[in-house]
């Protein structure tokens, strides 16, 4: 299972800025509070830039990739899959302005660092309920925020494109198949995603590809063979290509790196 885990944004998107600001599939719930700095970040089809007192919530098996600004402070923090029950379903940015909300979000983020380092008794059912706590600050919020805006058009078509793409990274589905699938045409989805999202559709299977296939490289001892077949390509000949031109190294050479960085203590959490 995966552990909660608590880290500050610097820990969070040091050294592989290829594991955050590629878009791909979020395994687990993840919830940001950026104290200092501004960035921008993919949230299942949406470009958004955040700034200092925003929490960002990405829910389970949504698409999502992030660029911190020079000096961005925060902290981060991940959820397994079966304590995200009690977060909100849908993606958030949340505005937090009043000083007695963000203490309280501070406080509830230190009590789960705390607990992580002194490793007590029972050490997973706190974490559990500090998880559902956090779940609970992050739905009062969005109950103090104004009533956003019903979605347009556009924005449901690239939230649905989205919905598509997470379920089938590795499928070996196209674009064009999917653009079927929603019953539009390459060029309409293709310019939706374009206002919506700030990259094409294409751009956004390429990436989430490109990351599963990295992580894959990186956190398993599979042959690229088996990856090629596992994430649909017709042949490793065909991987090996794809991951030089999105990559500029081939995957051996991504592979030995990895296992270099895993060294020095760096680590390549889904």
């Amino acid at each position: 299972m995966q552990a909660v885990d608590v880290m500050t944004l610097a820990q969070f998107g040091q050294n592989e800025p290829w594991l955050r600001g590629l878009v791909h599939v979020q395994q687990g719930g993840l919830l940001l509070w950026v104290t200092r700095g501004q960035g921008v970040i993919h949230m299942h089809g949406q470009r958004r830039g955040f700034s200092a007192n925003n929490a960002v919530y990405i829910p389970p098996t949504h698409l999502w990739a992030v660029e911190f600004g020079r000096q961005t402070l925060g902290q981060a923090v991940s959820v397994p899959v079966d304590l995200a029950f009690a977060f909100p379903k849908t993606e958030q940015l949340l505005r937090i302005q009043d000083g007695l909300s963000q203490s309280e979000l501070t406080g509830l983020i230190e009590d789960m660092r705390r607990e992580i380092q002194q490793d007590r008794p029972f050490l997973q059912d706190a974490l559990a309920a500090q998880s559902a706590l956090l779940g609970i600050w992050l739905r009062r919020q969005i109950e103090n925020q104004e009533t956003p805006a019903k979605p347009k058009a556009a924005q449901k078509l690239v939230r649905r494109f989205c919905d598509l793409a997470a379920r089938n990274v590795g499928s070996g589905q196209s674009m064009a198949d999917l653009a079927d699938l929603l019953g539009v045409t390459p060029t309409h989805l293709t310019r939706v995603c374009k206002q919506t999202a700030g990259i094409t559709a294409a751009d956004i299977l390429v990436q989430s590809l490109v990351h599963e296939a990295r992580m894959r490289l990186a956190n398993s001892d599979a042959s690229f063979k088996a990856i090629s077949e596992q994430l649909g390509f017709g042949s490793a000949a065909y991987f090996t290509r794809f991951i030089q031109q999105h990559c500029g190294m081939t995957p051996s050479r991504l592979r030995d790196a990895a296992q270099k960085a895993s060294k020095i203590g760096v680590s390549f959490p889904r």
